[in-house]
């Protein structure tokens, strides 16, 4: 039985401390995936860039986050989320100075390549840190605290780097994510602990935590995690990468492309774009963590059905995402921007409880590395969507038929949600 709701609200609150510092973490980690949406036209400028390269640029950095998540989780699960998470944070950093050091297409190519090298233990990493240090009655909550900054990074940051884009040139962009990357690694460095680690962390608290069903850290346990070839047997994996990939397409099409869209198909200049982008992103932050988030776990607090409050909130969320197809008739910036933010605020609704999902059902000590299997399938859909893009977008000058795609790819997200992943439960440990 989880612990007295009311009690907890008098229990010393350090583990906020530390979502807090997660979230900050992929505040930092999107402002250096941003940076390349607003940077187009000056890129074209400097490398003379076309539609179709900035597509693959684009994809670059999923390229590598994608080929690490297996490896990442791995690491994660066997060598803890602190070590991991330090050469992680450092490597990133590097990353963007290299962007805003590249002297042409091939070395700013290599900077992408090499972020996402950089990058790739973040949401694992944070899935399992999440896991050790909250109870599950506030899994959700806690997980949308770091999945809402990624929203919240994107609205504030595509105007923020738009602005320093258009005064000192697109290089003094990528050089300020770099820096805050930089503060971030130093901040993570100095303060992230395990909650067995933690000199600060009081007893009370401890109790609460793993009375409340928290991941346990049992080191000893790290080299025994489930095998690989056993969680890949496993039809929730499955369901859950293909929902997580199908976010994934219609996210990172948004991510990459929306400036861009306004700019070509509704005719808008850019200081006004990174602008107008904000608004989507500013009221998808707020519906991940208010409903993907706080409602998931008051609800879960009052008795509510754990496993049907998730699921409601997974595959309704996913289904509001299908309002992209609306913004394939678009013709006003109103009418586009009102089917991006019905489609972008069910996707973050349906993404902290996704986020949640592996440290619920992944055997002891597993939890990096199932989540890094769902987040490989993301980044596939990361991959193609901004190239899909690219080349449609060069041909017929119209988003339309990538939005359609998006609906589709959607519709077989929700389809895994249902069918495969099922109910949201413990996998049985290997035998």
């Amino acid at each position: 039985m989880p612990p007295d709701t009311r009690q907890s609200s008098q229990k010393p609150r350090r583990r906020w401390r530390i979502a807090l510092l997660l979230g900050f973490g992929v505040l930092v980690n999107f402002f250096d995936r941003v940076n390349l949406s607003v940077s187009q036209d000056a890129l074209h400028a400097s490398f003379g860039l076309s539609l179709i390269a900035f597509g693959y640029l684009s994809s670059a950095f999923s390229w590598t986050y994608a080929a690490m998540q297996v490896p990442a989780g791995l690491l994660l699960d066997r060598f803890g989320v602190k070590t991991i998470g330090r050469l992680s944070m450092f490597l990133w950093s590097l990353a963007t100075f290299g962007a805003a050091l590249s002297t042409g297409i091939a070395s700013f190519f290599a900077a992408r390549l090499m972020l996402g090298v950089g990058e790739s233990p973040t949401f694992p990493g944070n899935a399992k840190a999440i896991g050790y240090w909250f109870p599950k009655q506030e899994r959700s909550l806690s997980i949308a605290v770091t999945d809402a900054a990624a929203k919240l990074s994107t609205a504030i940051g595509v105007p923020f780097l738009g602005v320093v884009l258009l005064r000192f040139g697109w290089r003094w962009s990528f050089a300020a994510t770099g820096f805050i990357s930089l503060i971030y690694f130093l901040l993570f460095f100095v303060v992230y602990r395990n909650p067995s680690e933690d000199a600060g962390l009081s007893p009370e608290e401890m109790r609460y935590i793993r009375e409340g069903g928290a991941q346990p850290e049992d080191r000893s346990h790290a080299e025994r995690g489930a095998p690989l070839g056993y969680l890949l047997r496993q039809p929730k994996v499955y369901g859950l990468a293909l929902g997580w990939g199908a976010y994934n397409f219609s996210f990172y099409l948004l991510l990459t492309w929306l400036p861009s869209y306004l700019s070509i198909a509704l005719h808008m200049d850019l200081l006004h774009s990174v602008f107008y982008t904000s608004v989507p992103w500013f009221l998808a932050a707020f519906t991940d963590f208010v409903i993907g988030g706080w409602l998931v776990d008051f609800l879960i607090q009052r008795g509510w059905n754990a496993n049907r409050v998730r699921q409601s909130v997974l595959i309704g969320g996913t289904a509001f995402g299908l309002g992209i197809l609306g913004a394939a008739t678009a013709h006003s910036t109103t009418t586009a921007l009102f089917w991006i933010s019905i489609s972008l605020c069910g996707l973050s609704a349906a993404a902290p409880v996704a986020w949640t999902v592996p440290s619920l059902i992944a055997p002891r000590e597993s939890v990096g590395t199932l989540a890094s299997i769902a987040n490989f399938s993301g980044q596939l859909g990361a991959i193609f969507a901004p190239v899909i893009t690219g080349y449609i977008v060069a041909a017929t000058r119209s988003f339309a038929s990538a939005f359609v795609i998006a609906t589709v790819v959607l519709l077989l997200g929700i389809a895994g949600y249902g069918l495969l992943l099922g109910r949201i439960e413990l996998i049985p440990e290997p035998a």
